[in-house]
């Protein structure tokens, strides 16, 4: 007499394994959508009118902007972007839109501009170190340097 008292039970238990498996793997492949900031909305967006609304107009309307320019505070960007990601790949923008709004010296809006996904432009990253002062040390001459060196201290000595 076998060990096993009920046969069907592992062929019932392999049909059940192979759905849960192909689910797990179709649920991999599924892309993951991303949404970072919120596009303005375009009534909003309509009701600034350049040369009258002001600063104040724009953040009561909008919001806070996503950005500054770096130097001052001339252009206020709303930038928003939906990626979608596969598993470990690196995301692919899916939609970008960028509205700028730019201010004169009084703090009125001078101009609106709306930037899509086709405007885009690729950045070439610079890879650069900037050096730095002093030796190279390997991590032995680290360890062995400090050896020694804090052992004559006492609670409340500040000398060196």
């Amino acid at each position: 007499m076998s060990h096993d008292q009920n046969p069907g039970r592992k062929t019932r238990f392999l049909p059940i394994l192979a759905v849960l498996l192909a689910t797990t793997a179709v649920a991999a492949c599924t892309g993951i959508i991303d949404q970072r900031g919120n596009p303005p909305d375009p009534v909003a967006l309509e009701s600034l009118v350049p040369g009258k609304a002001t600063r104040a107009d724009v953040m009561q309307t909008l919001g806070s902007p996503s950005s500054a320019a770096a130097f001052g505070d001339e252009v206020w960007y709303y930038i928003a972007t939906r990626t979608e990601t596969f598993a470990f790949y690196k995301p692919k923008v899916l939609d970008q839109q960028v509205v700028a709004i730019a201010f004169d010296d009084k703090g009125r809006v001078r101009s609106i501009q709306r930037y899509g996904l086709d405007d885009a432009r690729d950045v070439e990253i610079v890879d650069r170190v900037t050096p730095t002062g002093g030796r190279k040390l390997t991590v032995l001459q680290q360890l062995i340097g400090n050896l020694g060196r804090f052992a004559g201290k006492k609670n409340g000595d500040s000398s060196p």
